[in-house]
């Protein structure tokens, strides 16, 4: 295959510049042989990146294929221009044992499109209290550990879990949410909870959980991941442990880089999702950390529910919002308003989470795995969640005028998704 024409943007190597990107049996070559049989892909007027990777999905299979199953979630990453993903360990039976995991696994591979990379989870049942069988789940493939949905809150058992995690030379992604201090709170703590007279969920809840876990990553030496930061001062508290020298990364969501908990007030549950939408200054330190590199990555934490599961009552109805299709089209808005440059982009949404993960892939280069994302930055369209291939509708970004897109996922040399001419 020869990728002739794009805009080869590659952060891996510091690349952006238009150019030829060959591939020879599910690899990237720097060059074919010339008497090869070649596919070629004119890519001009296109960006050609690294396949996007998405460090933190729900994929609900098991226990909630009713939400999404493992086939409909991975055609929807397709979609999105995701190579990769990494489903979360919060179904039912949770991944807390290598059966489960290899469950997983066993089934994206059958389907040979975007590649699955799941998280197994830190306790048992995600109950918080014993650590799960660790080592037995990164030899059946896991990469990462997370209790996600709920923090790790014992201070004992998360020092456990991270001295085991240091152990394996993995990382452990924490939600970070104080169980007391955020109980009953549906939205964040602020003017607008007052406002529409809803619980609050305070931003001290994610605040205190991180300033006790980077204690614990620097007693322990562990790698420390705080999915889906949404507070400023917690932004601060991963500067601060980054400028120190500690293995602490984090991840966005693009939901908080674009919205507030004022977007409660006009599109009602699909706007809740935890942790909550915080205020337009939480938003500006979200772009700020990105751009300046304390956030490392864009991660969707695509949830898809039903409608019923949305409902109309505020404090009855699930927390989450899908994202896999429409996480790069909001993450093009940043690059044209230029708050994020197309190297800086591709940076958040392929090469930082493979290294932070160590996952194949996140590079061009010479030998890695051909797994491309061909981008049309300037093909605007409509955000029309029913025409998603996830089986979740639930999106407050309905509606949204969007620059550009996916047209073309290639998962080792083979297609994955092609939009339609």
């Amino acid at each position: 295959m020869r990728i002739k024409g794009g805009r080869v943007i590659d952060p891996s190597r510091h690349l952006d510049q238009v150019g030829d990107v060959f591939v020879s049996n599910g690899i990237i070559v720097s060059e074919l042989h010339p008497n090869q049989p070649t596919e070629v892909i004119d890519a001009t007027g296109h960006w050609v990146v690294p396949g996007l990777i998405d460090a933190h999905v729900h994929l609900r299979e098991p226990g909630g294929e009713h939400k999404e199953t493992i086939e409909t979630g991975l055609r929807a990453a397709a979609r999105g221009g995701f190579t990769a993903v990494l489903p979360m360990p919060n179904t039912n039976p949770p991944n807390d044992n290598p059966t489960v995991t290899r469950m997983m696994i066993d089934r994206a591979k059958d389907l040979g499109g975007t590649r699955c990379y799941p998280v197994a989870a830190v306790t048992k049942g995600r109950q918080g209290d014993r650590l799960s069988p660790m080592a037995d789940l990164i030899r059946a493939g896991a990469v990462a550990f997370s209790d996600d949905g709920s923090a790790v809150a014992d201070d004992t058992v998360m020092r456990s879990a991270l001295e085991m995690c240091q152990d394996l030379g993995v990382p452990l992604a924490q939600h970070a949410e104080d169980p007391v201090l955020s109980s009953g709170g549906v939205i964040h703590d602020g003017d607008v909870s007052q406002q529409l007279g809803l619980p609050g969920w305070p931003a001290a809840a994610e605040t205190s959980i991180v300033a006790r876990d980077i204690a614990l990553a620097e007693q322990t030496g562990a790698h420390l991941h705080i999915s889906h930061i949404s507070t400023a001062q917690a932004i601060d508290l991963v500067r601060r442990s980054k400028a120190a020298g500690l293995a602490v990364t984090a991840e966005v969501t693009p939901h908080h880089l674009h919205l507030t908990d004022e977007t409660a007030v006009t599109v009602g549950t699909l706007a809740k999702v935890n942790p909550p939408l915080r205020t337009a200054e939480d938003r500006a330190a979200c772009q700020a950390g990105l751009t300046d590199g304390t956030i490392d990555m864009v991660a969707t934490d695509h949830a898809p529910h039903t409608a019923a599961d949305k409902g109309s009552d505020f404090q009855q109805a699930a927390f989450g919002m899908v994202g896999l299709e429409i996480s790069l089209p909001l993450l093009l808005i940043l690059v044209h308003r230029g708050v994020l440059s197309p190297l800086q982009l591709i940076h958040a949404m392929s090469t930082a989470p493979a290294r932070v993960f160590s996952l194949p892939g996140g590079t061009l280069a010479h030998g890695a795995p051909a797994d491309i994302t061909l981008i049309h930055p300037g093909l605007p369209f409509t955000i029309a969640p029913e025409t998603f291939e996830s089986k979740g509708r639930n999106t407050p970004f309905g509606g949204w005028q969007v620059p550009g897109r996916a047209v073309h996922t290639i998962v080792a040399g083979r297609t994955a998704y092609l939009l339609a001419a």
